[in-house]
């Protein structure tokens, strides 16, 4: 048990660092509550189950080494993410609203899908806790994507209820407004990050 715990408190670390899909939980949960912004959660763990039935099926290994495929997760990712920016910062100013879930959870999924450091985590740093001694590595990379699963849940519902209690607050359309204004921009921003790196 020592080295899933090991591989939990390492997983929480990443999992809880600042990127597009926690901000995006943040703002769901400023603009539409917890309940949906929870929605939009479940689209990103399901974007990470498939990479981890593609790892633990062996196909994570082929994508990995392939330039091509890296590249092209990669230009969809940046592109994704310029047009929530873009479409953030030309929104009108609206009061919270219970949006259906079923927008919010395909945002999230598509942002987690498009992402190719989420690629890296499940192609690189997962498989560096397989150990023969466990038994099957196929196995335990299935406990393993289990675990991180977990801790993503975590830490994707803090930022949810983080952005929940914004909302309770009760900010001022105007408020809102520097919000929408402030996501679009991060997230704009992460995009030209993405598009930089390894250029």
């Amino acid at each position: 048990m020592t080295w899933l715990l090991v591989f939990l408190g390492a997983a929480m670390l990443i999992a809880l660092t600042p990127g597009a899909n926690n901000l995006l939980g943040l703002h769901h949960g400023i603009q539409h509550g917890l309940p949906r912004a929870l929605a939009g959660l479940l689209g990103r763990l399901a974007a990470f189950t498939l990479m981890i039935g593609a790892v633990a099926a062996g196909l994570g290994q082929l994508l990995a080494a392939s330039g091509p495929a890296l590249t092209a997760i990669k230009w969809a990712g940046v592109a994704y993410l310029v047009w929530l920016g873009v479409k953030l910062l030309r929104s009108t100013p609206q009061p919270p609203a219970e949006q259906a879930p079923g927008p919010v959870l395909r945002k999230e999924f598509l942002v987690a899908i498009t992402n190719p450091k989420a690629v890296l985590i499940f192609t690189a740093f997962v498989p560096q806790f397989v150990d023969p001694a466990h038994g099957s590595p196929t196995a335990q990379i299935a406990i393993l994507g289990a675990v991180y699963l977990l801790a993503e849940f975590l830490a994707g519902t803090a930022y949810a209820a983080a952005g929940a209690a914004l909302k309770s607050v009760r900010l001022s359309l105007r408020a809102r407004r520097n919000v929408d204004r402030g996501t679009g921009v991060v997230l704009i921003g992460m995009a030209g990050t993405l598009a930089a790196a390894g250029s």
